[in-house]
């Protein structure tokens, strides 16, 4: 899978019945050894809940990036990956077309008890999501970088279920009856065991 940059598409994303036409993540701070599997999964957690592809900031890691495109090829949908553009440039870009930047972190905006989702739903603008693997740098939280800070609880979690919480109230559930085209693999779901449909044809 070709390792197209991010900027939103001139068609646009299955995802304007929300009010926008796309969403990023941005992954902050991976380290490779220490984040690998936490890492990988707020990726596969974008993917499955509506997101149309993932930065991965300042570094590469082709393990990873490897890994994803597997489940992609296997699972269908068109789902992008970048890596190493430095955080800063890849802000700088979303913002020149007056795109907009949404920083997920407990100290935010609470989407349940404020109205901030429903403002950020208003602009119908592509968001390019924000997550830090580490404590962030002070900036994250400004107007220069961030144009909401959102918290999808104010108590500690992860920044995979930051991301999964924040696409399903964005979607509002709507992305969980996505269909992923060209997969392989499909589930069909059923009360009890577990059965898959596979076509080899693909």
């Amino acid at each position: 899978m070709a390792n197209s940059k991010l900027a939103p598409q001139s068609t646009q994303f299955n995802n304007n019945e929300a009010g926008t036409r796309e969403i990023v993540v941005l992954r902050w701070g991976h380290r490779v050894h220490r984040d690998a599997r936490l890492t990988t999964h707020v990726a596969l957690a974008a993917r499955a809940f509506g997101a149309a592809g993932f930065i991965l900031s300042d570094i590469f890691d082709t393990h990873l990036k490897a890994s994803v495109e597997k489940v992609t090829n296997r699972w269908g949908g068109k789902f992008r990956f970048e890596m190493g553009t430095p955080w800063k440039t890849a802000i700088r870009d979303w913002k020149m077309r007056d795109d907009i930047v949404v920083h997920l972190t407990i100290y935010g905006e609470n989407i349940q008890s404020s109205d901030v989702l429903s403002r950020i739903r208003a602009g119908g603008k592509n968001i390019l999501l924000l997550v830090g693997s580490q404590k962030v740098p002070p900036e994250f939280f400004s107007a220069e970088i961030s144009d909401f800070n959102v918290a999808v609880g104010n108590q500690p979690h992860s920044e995979c279920a930051a991301v999964s919480v924040f696409l399903d109230r964005f979607f509002e559930g709507k992305e969980l009856a996505k269909d992923f085209g060209d997969a392989k693999v499909r589930v069909i779901p059923q009360e009890r065991g577990k059965k898959t449909e596979v076509d080899n044809r693909l």
